[in-house]
């Protein structure tokens, strides 16, 4: 999906470039930088299911994973800078999870220690079809508000709001 004439994709990527290892679960396409490529399997699993294939494919010595769906136009690195931030200050947390402006936490934009992700996904078991919820009722976890940033394009009323400039 693009906007601007930007891939929302490349906006996530743009936004982590500080990170050792990118890692883009979903089919290969063209990126605007180099990434590590990954799927969950089978495709098609869910946002859970896409989130263990990408921890698989990290690297090993990866203390910190930052977590950005792909549907998040406003995204930016200072965000990013702010969810590792909080996680160094949230004392024993599992992690931290943005807080859209509604109020209401979004787990696909959030940093997470990565031993205790990976703890949470072997208690969850199989996450093909499972909803996030389940792995997050398995960690404890901060919350960290970033406004806009965490707003997504779900549905075509959403990207006609954010073209027209009006998130």
């Amino acid at each position: 999906m693009e906007l601007a004439g930007r891939t929302l994709l490349d906006t996530a990527i743009d936004a982590a470039r500080a990170a050792r290892t990118i890692v883009v679960v979903g089919p290969r396409r063209p990126v605007g930088r180099a990434v590590r490529w990954a799927r969950e399997e089978p495709a098609g699993g869910g946002p859970l299911a896409a989130l263990a294939a990408g921890l698989r494919a990290l690297p090993p010595g990866s203390d910190v994973v930052a977590v950005l769906a792909a549907d998040l136009p406003a995204i930016e690195a200072g965000t990013i800078h702010a969810l590792l931030r909080a996680i160094d200050e949230a004392n024993g947390a599992d992690g931290v999870v943005a807080v859209d402006s509604t109020g209401r936490p979004q787990p696909l934009l959030a940093a997470y220690r990565t031993a205790a992700l990976g703890r949470a996904l072997a208690t969850v078991g199989e996450p093909h079809g499972q909803p996030m919820r389940r792995l997050l009722e398995t960690l404890d976890l901060a919350s960290l508000e970033v406004g806009s940033a965490a707003e997504d394009i779900d549905t075509p009323g959403d990207l006609a709001r954010w073209q027209e400039g009006r998130p």
